[in-house]
């Protein structure tokens, strides 16, 4: 039974962050959206440990993006400005794995041309 519970928390807040990802960007959603997914994939067979820091990170995230979109409600979407920063000491916890996946985003959110080629729907 906390199994379930557990696969429904967890299941639960990958639902909330997607939903989260509409308010963003379109170019910030498509890269948010398959970072979301890749990492909630990769996750699937961590330790009980792991899954610990994973689902305190993940919450955190989610928390900062929804006082973030409540935020900018209203707001033209160019004054909006989303993310946070990352704390040196936290960045020293970090795996060498973790960091190049850090960077690779980082890269990956700042480009100039956006990788995606995606339109927004004018309905």
């Amino acid at each position: 039974m906390a199994a379930l519970a557990h696969v429904s928390r967890i299941r639960s807040l990958y639902k909330r962050i997607l939903v989260l990802h509409r308010f963003l960007p379109i170019h910030l959603r498509a890269l948010g959206d398959q970072y979301v997914k890749e990492e909630f994939r990769r996750h699937k067979s961590a330790t009980p440990e792991e899954v610990k820091s994973f689902l305190t990170e993940w919450e955190n995230y989610k928390d900062t993006l929804q006082a973030q979109v409540l935020q900018s409600a209203g707001r033209q979407s160019s004054t909006v400005m989303f993310g946070a920063d990352l704390p040196e000491e936290k960045l020293g916890q970090f795996q060498d794995e973790q960091i190049g996946q850090l960077y690779e985003l980082m890269l990956e959110s700042t480009k100039p041309n956006k990788q995606f080629d995606i339109h927004e729907d004018s309905r």
